[in-house]
């Protein structure tokens, strides 16, 4: 059988062909055409756009921060520096599994449960792109165990950091106060400052204390460097450099070695003493005790610590000399008399009959010293410190003239001093109460505010202020703990001029009167014992201020009454009383009266500095000029 054989057309064939090498052909020119219009596009079109894309990928900008400025006291004593050491960081935004990586890295750097604690607690502060410390002063066997180990690591790096360090401790804990990590808050101010590109690269940002109120000094302005890089991002070489100003140099008013002996003299108790220059206002010790650690919080402290200073029943981070408040006591009873003379209610010489009580509407107000003073005028009233004198006087007087005239002594006032956190104070006043409490004033509550009492509540510092004015016949100078700021690169010095506040309306001839008797409570009144056999004549006046109210008829019994419960002892004083050069207030928190304890604190801070020693312990005990009201 035979097969049919079929026939191609062949020239059909290369017909199709050809067309589809036609069709091949164009597409193949329209896609080269369209790379073609792309190419151009992109190298001419934007040839300058993209360069500068592909220069900023091989120039890496590198800011270089500052050294921050030192702190030192007037004889040149270091209260804050720097050291560098090697820090172990995460990039929290380049880690998928944080406590797997940790876990990892505690296999070749020891890694302690406080510091993950830390680490974690700085997490919840920062944003997941900033590179958190899990390690700080590693050791060089640490560097090279992690450097041999660092290709297991994505996300990790050791970097060499600058550490804020406060060598003194406890003992300026307030007043120097501390750096810590910039949070959110704080990046936003410097977002509204304007200043935050100068903060570039900066962790560290000043809290408290003068590292917070003279943070623009101390920072300096943060250097660039522009790095060029290969494709792995390391560095190949540096283009140009622009070096970074380290910040200045503060230069303080305080005495390390006064205020390191005034805080050893409180012992275990709290309290605070602020001691000033009368005529030039600057500060000479202001400690505030119980202190704390400041290098606790520079690389971010631990929930532990943070936890038991928080909840201390004694308050390490309340900084008492500046916030915290108390009734003066009899320390109130000089300026009180000062008001009795300028407003014409008694003469020195003028007495009073002091029972041991005095009568208000059916209340009696009791003096300190049972069985009372006896005939009492005004140098008595103060050198023994007669309360009833000051009751009387303070019912003649009013309220309101005693606020005005007490005004005038920066008290319920902020001083202005040259650290943040500073308290108001109560100075009460028929005004006072109305928008504070919507109520009136009651006469019967004048009389315990004569004695320091009632609504009257100061801070040390403004008791120190107000003394420290009367020393000075009635200048007051704003206080301030800066002597001068030096420029780390000029040693140029901007001086912290002394700034008279004001000039206080008071004779003369009066002054003379309360300053003499201020003298005699050292010589033979209720500091007397405290100032036995002192080198210079000193002035001063012992205060106790109550913690709780007493019921009508009720005495007060130290031993019976819990130790957070029971009075305060205050002090005040100046010296040498002709001339003087220092004037200070103490305050013992639970102490009792204030000529057992607050007036050898004052003593020995007075050796110290007149006298250039420390002197052996004052004998403290109670005798009976102790318990005439201070």
């Amino acid at each position: 059988m035979a097969h049919a054989v079929e026939l191609r057309d062949f020239r059909l064939e290369i017909h199709h062909f050809r067309v589809r090498l036609a069709v091949v052909a164009g597409f193949v020119l329209a896609v080269f055409g369209l790379l073609a219009a792309r190419f151009f596009y992109l190298q001419v079109v934007h040839h300058e756009h993209y360069r500068t894309l592909a220069e900023q990928n091989r120039i890496s900008i590198v800011p270089i921060v500052p050294n921050r400025g030192i702190i030192v006291d007037r004889n040149g004593v270091v209260l804050a520096h720097n050291h560098s050491a090697y820090t172990l960081e995460i990039r929290p935004s380049k880690v998928e599994d944080l406590e797997a990586l940790i876990d990892e890295l505690a296999t070749i750097v020891d890694i302690a449960p406080k510091d993950r604690k830390r680490f974690h607690k700085l997490l919840e502060e920062s944003k997941n792109f900033e590179s958190l410390p899990i390690r700080t002063r590693l050791s060089e066997e640490e560097i090279a165990r992690f450097a041999a180990n660092r290709y297991r690591f994505p996300g990790v790096e050791i970097n060499a950091r600058l550490f804020r360090q406060y060598p003194q401790g406890e003992l300026f804990s307030h007043v120097v106060g501390h750096i810590g990590r910039i949070n959110q808050r704080e990046l936003d101010q410097l977002e509204a400052d304007g200043l935050v590109a100068n903060y570039r690269g900066t962790d560290y940002i000043g809290k408290t204390g003068l590292e917070q109120s003279y943070e623009r000094f101390l920072h300096g302005t943060t250097g660039v460097e522009e790095v060029e890089v290969d494709s792995g991002g390391r560095a190949v070489r540096t283009l140009s450099r622009t070096p970074p100003v380290s910040g200045n140099n503060l230069v303080l008013t305080l005495d390390a070695k006064l205020q390191e002996m005034v805080y050893r003299a409180f012992g275990d108790k709290r309290g605070a003493l602020v001691a000033i220059e009368p005529g030039t206002g600057g500060v000479l010790a202001f400690v505030s005790k119980p202190g704390f650690d400041p290098n606790l919080f520079v690389e971010g402290i631990d929930p532990q610590n943070w936890n038991e200073l928080n909840t201390s029943p004694d308050r390490p981070m309340v900084n008492r000399a500046l916030a915290g408040t108390y009734p003066p006591g009899s320390t109130f009873k000089p300026y009180m008399a000062l008001a009795a003379l300028t407003y014409g209610k008694r003469t020195p010489q003028q007495t009073i009959n002091d029972p041991g009580y005095f009568m208000f509407g059916g209340h009696q107000f009791r003096d300190s010293r049972p069985g009372g003073n006896g005939v009492v005028d005004m140098y008595k009233s103060i050198v023994k410190s007669s309360d009833t004198y000051y009751y009387m006087l303070a019912n003649d007087l009013g309220i309101d003239a005693i606020a005005r005239f007490m005004a005038q002594f920066g008290f319920g006032a902020r001083t202005g001093i040259d650290v943040t956190g500073e308290a108001v104070g109560v100075l009460p006043s028929q005004e006072w109460k109305l928008r504070r409490f919507k109520q009136k004033w009651y006469a019967g509550e004048t009389i315990s505010i004569g004695i320091g009492q009632g609504y009257n509540a100061y801070t040390p510092l403004q008791l120190a202020a107000a003394i420290a004015t009367v020393a000075n016949d009635g200048v007051m100078y704003r206080p301030h703990i800066v002597n001068y700021i030096e420029d780390i690169r000029t040693r140029e010095r901007t001086a912290v001029e002394p700034s008279p506040l004001r000039t206080l309306d008071l004779k003369p001839e009066h002054l003379a009167v309360v300053k003499q008797a201020l003298v005699g409570v050292n010589k033979e009144g209720t500091g007397a014992r405290a100032f036995a056999g002192a080198g210079y004549v000193s002035a001063g006046k012992t205060g106790t201020a109550q913690v709780i109210g007493l019921k009508q008829g009720e005495k007060y019994v130290e031993s019976r009454v819990q130790e957070r419960l029971r009075d305060h002892a205050l002090f005040i004083a100046y010296a040498p009383a002709d001339q003087p050069s220092i004037a200070l207030a103490v305050v013992v928190e639970n102490a009792g009266f204030g000529a057992r304890a607050a007036a050898p604190i004052a003593r020995k801070a007075l050796d110290y500095y007149l006298l250039g020693k420390v002197p052996e312990p004052v004998k403290t005990g109670k005798d009976d000029d102790d318990a005439s009201g201070g």
